[in-house]
């Protein structure tokens, strides 16, 4: 059984810079079939941005296409370690109401962390399990 984030985590996450447009992201979100790209400035992790931060902020405003990506994205994120436990990435999911946590090391991303992820590792026989382990879910 997995003890920390790195056990579970998906590494080298899909990332974008922030000076980015949103259409850019979508695009990579699309090719890389995810709904979260990690949001770097100068290769630095800044926030996350999520398909839903596109519809919410960038689309639902009336924005374009060129909107930058940090005008979209969570820029105040929760961030932990390779070695954090999954029972820590687990609280810090329930209290921040977060489904994805990026894993940082010397302030660069290096895996991502999803509830389906922790679902699969912690009760495989569940439906969230099943669906996240599902081929093209991701």
């Amino acid at each position: 059984m997995a003890k920390t984030v790195a056990d579970v985590m998906t590494s080298h996450p899909a990332t974008i810079e922030a000076d980015q447009p949103v259409s850019v992201a979508a695009s990579l979100m699309r090719d890389h079939d995810t709904g979260a790209l990690i949001v770097n400035d100068k290769g630095r992790m800044k926030g996350i941005v999520t398909d839903r931060d596109i519809t919410v902020r960038v689309v639902a405003d009336e924005r374009g296409p060129d909107t930058p990506v940090r005008e979209a994205c969570s820029a105040s994120v929760e961030a932990i370690g390779p070695d954090t436990s999954i029972e820590q990435a687990v609280r810090l999911m329930r209290t921040h109401a977060v489904r994805r946590l990026p894993v940082v090391e010397d302030g660069r991303a290096v895996g991502v962390v999803s509830l389906g992820d922790l679902a699969v590792e912690r009760d495989p026989s569940s439906a969230l399990a099943d669906i996240s382990a599902a081929e093209g879910n991701r």
